[in-house]
């Protein structure tokens, strides 16, 4: 199968061209779940015109089948836990609070990395503008929306190039908007639809922030 986009900037321009209504108003903001969806994200802030900033949040695996989500933490001690998973595996009460503990260290650290001292954007009253670069399971998305809701925001926007079908059709009902490129009903992993879909880092990440904290004139 012919991958769908060349690469998660070009992802971010197409899923801009869905979001024009947002453009230059002031009560939107765009907010990158790293680190995949923050190149996504700059192209959409810079497209529409909007802040960006990042809102961390990190998937709780299964030690040793980490692709296997027990759920997932966010920024604001959030916990949104796959119910579905938890209950099929013994000693799960255990395994969640350790790999909550763990998870949540590197949480604090992407925090202090990524916003280099600056304070996170304010975002009481905001339309938000959740972006990733796809959507598998939406443990991780549905940590963030609770999160958001938390922080008292006006209205969730989920904004994707790409998301299983199943899981774009059920955040439908979670959130004011979801905007999904493509819904396909046949999905493996994120990455099929990429052509290009290396691992961000976290040097790549700042300089994305820097960039639309402070664009070239």
């Amino acid at each position: 199968m012919e991958a769908s986009f060349p690469n998660r900037e070009e992802a971010g321009r197409r899923l801009a061209e869905s979001l024009r209504e947002y453009a230059n108003r002031p009560d939107a903001i765009v907010l990158a779940l790293p680190r995949g969806g923050v190149p996504v994200a700059f192209e959409v802030a810079r497209n529409l015109h909007l802040p960006l900033d990042v809102f961390i949040v990190r998937k709780l695996g299964v030690p040793g089948f980490e692709e296997l989500a027990l759920g997932a933490i966010a920024s604001g001690g959030v916990r949104v836990l796959n119910e579905d998973v938890v209950g099929s595996l013994p000693d799960a009460a255990r395994m969640v609070e350790e790999v909550t503990a763990n998870e949540l260290t590197e949480l604090e650290r992407r925090e202090h990395s990524y916003r280099v001292g600056r304070p996170p954007l304010e975002l009481r009253g905001r339309v938000a503008i959740l972006v990733d670069d796809g959507i598998a399971t939406g443990a991780t998305m549905r940590a963030a929306v609770a999160a958001l809701r938390q922080h008292g925001v006006a209205r969730i926007v989920i904004a994707v190039p790409v998301g299983a079908a199943d899981t774009c059709r059920a955040l439908k009902e979670e959130v004011e908007e979801t905007v999904c490129l493509l819904a396909p009903e046949s999905f493996h992993a994120v990455g099929q639809f990429y052509k290009e879909f290396g691992q961000i880092t976290d040097e790549e990440v700042r300089d994305f922030l820097d960039r639309r904290h402070h664009p070239a004139t």
